[in-house]
């Protein structure tokens, strides 16, 4: 087989536990945005478009709840004879079997299958955020430096770049890399988006592996990156556009909240640039006489009687007369009941919110588990979080 061009790895393990209820019963790159995508769309997406076509998605927690929607690659166009769409779990068998420990162990686990394909570049991608971006152009920029990896960079307010890889830079080389630091000493944090040369990369992760042990390596942030930038081996790629984290709660919501804007972030359905997603052969949405939906993305099959505003409902979601929703986000197969009202709320699949219900404010966001039912008639508070019971 051919020495592919460029692989891309997609790290889609993680518990995502800051998610809360949301990835109690599914994979972090599984949960669902804007309706009918997921988050794993993204980064996939971006491989459809930047003409690359190896793509492996190292999966661990809540594996079902992913492979299910990757639905052999083909959405993306990569259900192909050579190449394509490869998933790699958690295995037993070799040295480095087992379940990884983070992104550079989970890198680690699978350096020696990365060696035998040999690809010229590795592009390696977290799946929880929301954001597109052609790999191509980051690659032309790596290429052009000869730097064992570039790191693609963007800017959030100093108050919030203590969750990311903190990073100071001179020009195109970075200079100073902090792994998620209390006190941050800049804006300009990772997207989780790095192109690496892999016998370079690869061999540090090796003498990384000697020296604090194979069991240390953690996420790619805690060793491995600093030792690269220590070397003056590293660059970043500022992107150049809307990028997304939704790590948190809070987070998944105010992103939602971008896309209800008179002029969203991004357009899903760009002619050049859709996001493609599996699935997509349900019926229209449908509103009654009685109802209405204002600054809202609405799904397919979903069924609104009532007022909807500033908010998304995923497939299936069906609002009753007389029910009120602003402000939130409701996820595939959710019913609020007649008279019910919906304030600033994340509702999981399935949820039953009973008629008359109140359910949340217009402070702080809440959180509904799975398959829950609220009583009609029934009051929860606002920054409320309801576990599947």
């Amino acid at each position: 087989m051919a020495r592919p061009d460029v692989l891309v790895l997609v790290l889609a393990g993680g518990a995502g536990g800051r998610l809360e209820l949301l990835t109690e019963q599914r994979a972090k790159p599984a949960v669902p945005f804007a309706g009918m995508y997921r988050l794993i769309d993204f980064p996939l997406s971006n491989c459809l478009h930047s003409a690359i076509s190896d793509v492996w998605v190292l999966q661990q927690y809540q594996p079902a709840s992913l492979n299910d929607h990757l639905a052999n690659g083909r959405p993306w166009d990569l259900d192909r004879t050579t190449g394509g769409l490869l998933v790699l779990p958690p295995h037993e068998g070799t040295r480095r079997e087992g379940f990884t420990q983070g992104t550079a162990d989970g890198l680690w686990r699978n350096a020696s299958l990365i060696r035998e394909l040999a690809p010229r570049q590795l592009v390696v991608v977290s799946a929880d955020a929301v954001y597109r971006l052609n790999y191509r152009d980051v690659l032309d920029a790596h290429r052009a430096t000869g730097a064992a990896l570039t790191m693609v960079t963007t800017r959030v307010d100093l108050h919030e770049a203590s969750r990311y890889g903190v990073v100071q830079v001179d020009g195109d080389r970075v200079v100073d890399y902090a792994y998620k630091p209390a006190e941050p000493a800049a804006e300009t944090i990772t997207t989780e988006v790095f192109v690496m040369e892999p016998d370079a990369v690869l061999d540090t992760l090796e003498q990384l592996a000697d020296e604090v042990g194979e069991d240390s390596l953690d996420d790619l942030g805690t060793h491995l990156l600093p030792r690269l930038v220590q070397r003056q081996d590293v660059r970043h790629f500022p992107h150049p556009g809307y990028w997304q984290d939704v790590g948190t709660v809070d987070a998944y919501w105010s992103a939602h909240m971008d896309f209800l804007s008179d002029e969203p972030p991004l357009d899903l359905d760009d002619p050049d640039w859709p996001i493609r997603t599996q699935g997509g052969h349900r019926s229209p949405a449908w509103l009654a006489e009685t109802g209405a939906a204002r600054r809202s993305l609405l799904s397919s099959a979903t069924q609104v009687a009532g007022h909807v505003t500033r908010s998304v409902l995923a497939p299936g979601v069906r609002v009753e007369a007389g029910a009120q929703v602003v402000d939130s986000v409701l996820l595939p197969g959710v019913v609020v009941g007649s008279g019910a009202r919906v304030t600033r709320t994340v509702a999981d699949d399935r949820v039953q919110i009973g008629d008359g219900a109140v359910v949340g404010g217009p402070d702080e966001v809440t959180l509904l588990g799975a398959a829950i039912s609220i009583r009609a008639d029934e009051q929860v508070e606002a920054g409320a979080r309801r576990p599947r019971r």
